[in-house]
């Protein structure tokens, strides 16, 4: 049955193989098994349902929480020859009937609806004449009371998959979810720990980092000013934020939208599709934004606040680079921004228990922007909580190379004060004890008279508060819950006040910049998906996502065949679009000679020293690997292993030429190459035997190039 699996991912896809964790969820559902599914924003959910849904016999009911997203997933399918719609609050009566009657006569397999039909009797009767064989659950940490976005209404599916004639199989999906809701979804969903597919939380394409102590507004104007060009999501925590902050990238000269849920649903609605279709590149918005939005070549994604939990930082961050290309999410961190969420929770009318969990989860956000931890790490800690330290090499604290500083004794003196001061008080009175301030409050308790009062008198207090909360974060000290919380010790302090264990420390950081990658071809072939997607009236990326089109860049297919072998290029979009894309890519070979030429600015990756990919290709050529083994080792394509040859022979590499072409091609290539007078591949090729093929040709007027014509032997 897998079989069949990945020749419908090829087909109507365009990818060779699954990803990680998709062909056991798969095999799961398809045998009939009851499956959660817990993958990071832009993993591949949707495949592990709609896969088998194409499989089965009959239909698939798939649980979406938006309109918005519906319609997207529905966009993308039908573009690609799949019949899929939806069920929502957009449609009458009588056109929701009809859609359900279509359904039944089989002209859709998969179709969307939102969990508030299911509270409708009316619906649920509705659904009993279709032969529903999956169910799928989107957003299912929705279901979960302890989920970060509970929503009543999914407590109502357990009732309607009861009432259903057949018995449907269950497959959750999200991205984000505690063991504690976990454990909740499986329990109403009556799925078993054998099931549950599990890729891990870390996104190896996104870098995370935190600017503490910035102008944040200067910062976020000038970042947008220098990614002009890219996609990106600027999440403030209130309206007048948004507004403010949106009012001043425009008077900045930035063309950007905003998103909030005080603007009416017609604004909304142009803000997002606009966004979508890539009228606008930036929007600001609130968090009413964003769940579900299936656009994928989101380069950045930056809060201007802190946000309330990790649970939904992950999820909002994780709207960048759901293509796999390398994207930014940054954090911008002000103290005050902890109170206005302490104010926010207040707001709520959560039980006490409930409250308690917020702030709980307030304080792990908190914790976040002050470790000094592998950020990628802390999510894992955070989601998984018994996995071994790692790092990701790619966040802000990973790439940090300043030295530490030695903060034991100053950890000694904030301990000592804490305990001296009964453990009863929050982190802004222990900072200005330490200070030695002589406010009001603190001669009213009589804390001048401490041994440790004015101990860090030399500190500024924000310093001395920077101290303590990277001390929560390290878990040394722990705070009680609740919208006044108090500081106290843990067990970590024991060997610290021993002198058996030091802690070290580093200063504030400077906010840094990310260069970008700049690819001629790739801009070319994204003003045409652009002319598509305005003809078509679907977004962008429904025609092809970003790492589609990098793909294409990078490895310029020749013809329609090589074409198919990209990933994301399916038979169908194929047929629609490939040749438009084709013509593209042949006209730049032709003007340029043997490849497009690429303007590389400094890459993250260059920042960091790592070892080319081209190099890495170069050493396992010169080991006596084949340009085959390569590609099957490395899993490219051979034609990207052949460009990466290429690529280090201009970098100055040696290869033995006679192992590649004889001494009668190479000349036969060079007169004929005097005859047609240029660069050009094309002509070339056209004028050569069939068994004389692109890569010889590039290796000869490499070779030529360099002013050699002897065997050269590394």
């Amino acid at each position: 049955m897998l079989l069949e699996a990945t020749s419908v991912l090829k087909k109507y896809y365009g990818y060779d193989s699954f990803r990680k964790g998709q062909a056991e969820a798969i095999e799961s559902v398809i045998a009939g098994e009851n499956s959660l599914v817990l993958m990071p924003t832009g993993g591949g959910k949707s495949i592990c349902y709609q896969i088998p849904g194409l499989l089965a016999e009959g239909t698939t009911l798939v649980i979406s929480p938006l309109i918005s997203l519906m319609k997207d997933q529905v966009d993308s399918l039908n573009s690609m020859g799949i019949k899929a719609t939806f069920i929502n609050s957009s449609l009458t009566q009588e056109e929701v009937k009809n859609r359900i009657h279509a359904a039944h006569n089989g002209e859709f397999k998969l179709i969307y609806i939102a969990p508030e039909r299911f509270e409708s009797p009316q619906f649920r009767s509705l659904l009993q004449s279709l032969n529903v064989s999956i169910i799928a659950v989107d957003e299912a940490h929705c279901i979960s009371q302890w989920g970060h976005d509970f929503r009543p209404s999914y407590r109502t599916l357990r009732l309607a998959i009861n009432e259903l004639s057949t018995k449907p199989v269950i497959v959750a999906l999200t991205a984000t979810a505690t063991n504690e809701v976990i454990q909740d979804i499986c329990k109403l969903l009556s799925i078993s720990d054998e099931h549950i597919f599990s890729t891990g939380f870390k996104r190896k394409n996104l870098l995370f980092s935190i600017e503490k102590g910035v102008d944040r507004t200067s910062f976020i104007t000038n970042y947008v000013k220098q990614h002009k060009d890219k996609s990106g999501i600027i999440y403030a925590s209130t309206r007048k934020d948004v507004e403010s902050l949106s009012n001043h990238l425009q008077k900045s000269g930035i063309k950007v939208g905003k998103y909030h849920a005080g603007l009416s649903d017609q604004d909304r609605e142009n803000a997002q599709n606009m966004f979508l279709y890539d009228d606008v590149h930036v929007l600001v918005a609130t968090n009413a934004f964003g769940m579900g939005i299936n656009k994928s070549n989101v380069r950045y994604v930056i809060h201007y606040q802190l946000p309330k939990n990790i649970e939904s930082y992950y999820q909002e961050a994780g709207r960048a680079g759901r293509d796999g290309e390398e994207s930014e999410c940054i954090l911008c961190f002000a103290p005050q921004d902890i109170q206005l969420q302490k104010f926010l929770i207040e707001q709520t009318q959560l039980q006490p228990d409930m409250k308690k969990k917020e702030y709980q989860k307030l304080q792990s956000m908190v914790d976040y922007c002050h470790t000094e931890k592998c950020l990628q790490d802390y999510f894992i800690h955070y989601f998984i909580q018994d996995v071994s330290d790692q790092t990701c090499g790619n966040c802000s604290n990973c790439m940090d190379e300043r030295e530490k500083v030695d903060i034991t004794k100053d950890a000694q003196i904030i301990f000592s004060c804490i305990k001296r001061m009964n453990e009863r008080f929050g982190v802004t009175l222990v900072a200005q004890v330490l200070k030695g301030s002589g406010n009001k409050r603190i001669k009213e308790f009589g804390f001048q008279q401490l041994t440790t009062y004015g101990l860090l008198k030399n500190y500024p207090e924000k310093e001395i508060t920077f101290r303590i909360q990277f001390l929560l974060a390290e878990g040394f000290l722990k705070l009680s819950e609740g919208q006044y919380p108090t500081v106290s010790l843990t067990k970590r302090c024991v060997p610290v006040l021993r002198n058996e264990e030091k802690i070290f420390q580093r200063s504030l950081r400077q906010p840094e910049s990310v260069s970008q990658i700049n690819d001629g071809l790739f801009e070319l072939l994204r003003k045409v998906r652009k002319e598509i997607s305005s003809i078509e009236n679907i977004p962008p990326f429904v025609v092809f996502s970003d790492s589609t089109l990098r793909e294409m860049s990078e490895i310029c297919p020749q013809n329609l065949d090589d074409m198919l072998e990209i990933k994301g290029v399916g038979e169908q979009k194929l047929a629609k679009y490939g040749q438009r894309f084709l013509d593209i890519i042949v006209d730049q070979i032709e003007k340029h000679g043997h490849q497009p030429t690429k303007e590389v600015v400094t890459s993250v990756k260059n920042m960091k020293n790592e070892h080319p990919s081209f190099l890495e290709t170069y050493e396992r050529y010169k080991s006596g690997q084949s340009l085959h083994e390569i590609a099957k080792g490395r899993e490219l394509k051979i034609i990207t292993i052949q460009n990466h040859i290429i690529q280090a022979i201009e970098a100055g590499k040696q290869i033995d030429w006679e192992t590649e072409f004889s001494i009668e091609e190479e000349k036969l290539i060079l007169e004929t190459y005097d005859k047609v007078g240029s660069e050009k591949l094309k002509p070339l090729k056209d004028l050569l035997p069939d068994d004389i093929d692109y890569f010889k040709i590039k290796l000869v007027l490499a070779k030529q190039k360099l002013g050699t014509m002897t065997k050269t032997l590394a």
